[in-house]
Parts: C-alpha cells; structure tokens; sequence
C-alpha cells in the first residue's frame, strides 16, 4: 500500500505548522512530525475510520486535527488535514470543495 499526500493537504499541513511555530518556536515541527507520524499510520489502519462526507476521518491524537483520506485501489489518497476547533460549515465546505 502506497500513501500520497494531495496538494490541498499539504497546504493544509504548513498552515498547521506556520500557527503552532508562531505560537512558540518548536511546536510546529512538534506538530508536523506527530502528524506525518499519524499518515505513516495509515499504512495498517487505513479503513477502518468513520466517514464523514464521504471520506474516511482519523482524528489526531496530539493536535485537534483530522486526516481525511479515500482508498482507491490499494493507494491512500490524503485529501485533507483540517483544524477541528474550526467551525464545522467550514470543514464541511473545506471537504466538499476538495472531493
């Protein structure tokens, strides 16, 4: 099984590091390293999360992010890493405006 990060989120993931590095020098590597640990995972575990919109939801167990990811023929496809204190019309338009 292969794993590919899409465009938008790998936008998404710089985003998440340029907040939390302004917060404090550090956390933003903190922060991408817990989170490509969290993708790495997906090689054993992908499917097995809820979907939501369509796409498959693995919440992040450091940062309130989620990775929203599809399956499409052995290949997980990252579609989307998304903040969750955000609000939810936002992450909904977010995802529907990716797929």
């Amino acid at each position: 099984m292969k794993i590919r990060i899409l465009d938008l989120a790998e936008r998404d993931l710089q985003a998440g590091f340029s907040f939390y590095e302004a917060q404090q020098i550090g956390i933003g590597d903190f922060f991408l390293d817990s989170i490509y640990s969290e993708i790495d995972s997906l090689l054993l575990y992908a499917g097995i999360h809820r979907k939501i919109f369509g796409y498959h939801r693995q919440l992040c167990r450091r940062f309130p992010f989620a990775i929203y990811y599809k399956l499409d023929g052995g290949e997980v496809f990252v579609w989307r890493v998304l903040d969750l204190r955000r609000d939810p019309i936002w992450i909904q338009k977010q995802i529907r405006s990716s797929g």
